[in-house]
């Protein structure tokens, strides 16, 4: 597949970007200087067309911005824009852009083309697969979205009808799945078979019973698991029909692409070795310096240097990607020997088991394709940066090179490093501090200023571009950190740290490429690249140190507040209260003789008795007989003698 990489035309983005970048120069209100700023962007890009030069708004922004900062161009940026002012912009603007044989503009060039066009490795899946990618999606879900909407707002009911859905349905798995053409009949045929293993036409009652969200989310699911079971079959040499090799496909693109690239980076560098050879002869010869005045030298170095530094963020970002198609390439063996151990000879087996790692299959499968997008995105862009180095073959033909370079010797930039090893004696400096490899955990993660450049070299020989040596130390200032390219320019910046700075930054108002070639972003804050404004939330890291180091603390720094009468036994408490309560109604009389004087007070307590009582074990009682004694005789009778008559009826003891 091919990904078409924005050119001429701008994206709201873009526009929000040119914006950023001037509207904090006008002194207007925002609708106001938003007006002018579109006005002044329009009438460049007309002129500029008028002369047969097609630019973007992007790069006419950029450039209002670099003439504006240049003060040689006498711009105030602290009053209102005139009328006059305008037009002398848009001339300067004119002549910057028409000047078609100036290294410095096709830096800026080339800087705001991989700006607009690349985003980094960290951010991929986030960025690069949403935007570079989401043309792709667009155009798939495009295609997908009448059959989509045919096969869930289905209402059939008939045979024919429910065929005709079924084919449907097989289509839809095909155009999504991306694997074979549509129209080759055995892709088709192996396609429906697929699926009628894991959907047959009997389930389609089921499947229109569902609502429309649900009829989604199973059609994604039936996809992957229709490409897991193809993909298992083209490995095991029984279809496959359509799918290309993509592990074999990549194996052999991204090392071709990687040693073409670094092809590219040797010859690079291997022109900015004669570049910075030149300059720095001329250093030291005024003549010579005037007579390369012309041919515009260091402009030409800050473009191939700019090209070195995009060329090795490629390069970076394609060996990223090696290493996981490496990996997803495992894994992807890894899922079919799983199904092969799985599956083997079985008539069936569970669902449960192999829908899972179809599914996985396919996840891969698709995460590959979208690796042979970005791997296809990053060489294009490669590709497309080259044609801003035509200044060098004009202006620095071979033999004009092998003319300034008799009798000086072109040094590599390891070579550099190695002639300057000394290392940064930290006495020496009592407020400054010093960072080293052995002292710095982080060390070799630190965000080094100006990219890793020497500064004090820079601003001594008005701009050349030497590389920093970190073993010498890293200087530690104002929280950022500082490379160089000897022991000496280390000690002359560490003197006056700020003047350095400042020529720095008065150096890149004049060349504007600077700016991102030297990441001097935070200084010029309306010129941050809007790859960088999507990180503007990305933290620095911070150095940390190492150092064996010892502590000791006092036992008892303070003195002791230990409150004697504190109590924490609640019960101890109670006893006491119960005490003072005893205490208050109590009328205390003490007598001292000195016999008792200073005799311990003792007392005694007495446990009273008792009350006690038995309990016998068995509780017992005897009955005795009830006396009977019956009189008779008492009331009289016909006789005047009473006779009494006793009759005892008791029974006797031995009878109860």
């Amino acid at each position: 597949m091919r990904t078409q990489i924005r050119s001429g035309t701008d994206s709201p983005t873009d526009w929000h970007l040119r914006m950023r970048c001037l509207r904090s120069w006008s002194r207007m209100p925002p609708t106001q200087a938003e007006s002018v700023i579109r006005s002044i962007i329009r009438e460049i890009g007309q002129e500029c067309a008028a002369h047969g030069e097609i630019v973007s708004e992007t790069l006419i922004a950029f450039m209002v911005k670099a003439v504006v900062l240049n003060p040689s161009n006498g711009f105030n940026m602290d009053r209102t824009l005139m009328k006059s002012d305008v037009q002398n912009l848009v001339k300067l603007c004119m002549t910057r852009l028409l000047d078609t044989k100036n290294p410095s503009l096709d830096t800026i060039k080339m800087q705001v083309y991989f700006d607009m066009n690349y985003t980094n490795r960290e951010h991929c899946y986030l960025a690069i697969l949403v935007e570079f990618l989401e043309e792709h999606h667009r155009v798939l879900e495009s295609r997908l979205g009448s059959v989509t909407r045919e096969i869930t707002d289905n209402r059939a009911c008939a045979k024919e009808e429910l065929e005709s859905l079924y084919r449907k349905i097989i289509s839809y798995v095909l155009l999504r799945s991306g694997l074979g053409s549509p129209t080759d009949i055995k892709t088709v045929r192996e396609v429906t078979a697929a699926l009628q293993s894991v959907f047959p036409q009997a389930e389609l009652g089921t499947f229109l019973t569902l609502s429309k969200k649900d009829k989604e989310r199973q059609l994604k699911e039936l996809t992957m698991i229709v490409t897991g079971i193809r993909l298992f079959n083209r490995d095991c040499g029984k279809g496959g029909e359509g799918i290309d090799d993509l592990p074999a496909v990549l194996h052999v693109a991204i090392p071709a692409t990687m040693q073409h690239i670094d092809s590219q980076l040797e010859t690079a560098r291997s022109q900015v070795y004669r570049y910075t050879a030149i300059l720095e002869k001329a250093a030291n010869d005024p003549l010579m310096r005037a007579e390369l005045q012309p041919y515009m030298l260091k402009e030409a170095l800050y473009n191939i240097r700019q090209y070195e530094v995009f060329l090795q963020i490629i390069l970076s970002d394609i060996i990223t990607g090696a290493q996981e198609v490496e990996m997803m390439t495992k894994q992807l063996g890894a899922h079919l020997e799983q199904l092969k151990m799985t599956i083997k000879s079985k008539i069936a087996v569970p669902t449960s088991q192999v829908f899972p790692i179809f599914i996985a299959l396919s996840t891969l499968w698709t995460s590959l394709q979208d690796e042979t997008i970005v791997i296809g995105v990053l060489s294009n862009l490669f590709t497309h940066i080259q044609p801003f180095l035509g200044a060098h073959e004009l202006y620095f033909p071979e033999r004009v090179m092998q003319c300034h370079l008799n009798g000086v010797t072109v040094k590599t930039d390891v070579c550099r490093m190695k002639e300057h090893m000394d290392r940064v004696n930290v006495a020496d400096f009592r407020k400054l501090e010093w960072l080293f490899p052995e002292t710095t955990a982080n060390f070799d993660k630190l965000l080094i200023q100006y990219r890793g450049f020497c500064a004090y070299t820079f601003a001594a020989t008005d701009g050349l571009l030497l590389p920093g040596n970190p073993a010498i130390g890293i200087l530690k200032y104002k929280e950022k950190y500082y490379t160089f390219n000897s022991k000496d320019a280390a000690y002359s910046f560490a003197e006056n740290p700020e003047h350095y700075i400042d020529i720095v930054r008065e150096k890149a108002k004049k060349n504007t490429e600077l700016i991102q070639l030297l990441e001097l972003h935070q200084q010029f804050e309306t010129l941050i690249p809007y790859s960088q404004m999507r990180d503007a939330d990305k933290h620095y890291i911070k150095p940390i140190t190492k150092c064996e180091s010892s502590t000791q603390t006092d036992t008892h720094i303070l003195p002791p507040t230990t409150v004697r009468s504190y109590e924490w036994n609640e019960w101890e408490l109670r006893r006491k209260a119960i005490k003072l309560a005893n205490l208050r109604q109590k009328v205390t009389h003490s007598v001292q003789t000195d016999l008792s004087h200073l005799r311990r007070e003792n007392c005694s307590q007495v446990y009273p008795p008792k009350d006690t009582s038995t309990q016998s074990m068995r509780e017992d009682s005897t009955g005795v007989p009830r006396p009977q004694i019956y009189l008779a005789g008492l009331r009289g009778g016909k006789s005047e003698i009473t006779d009494e008559v006793k009759v005892n009826l008791t029974r006797d003891v031995d009878e109860t």
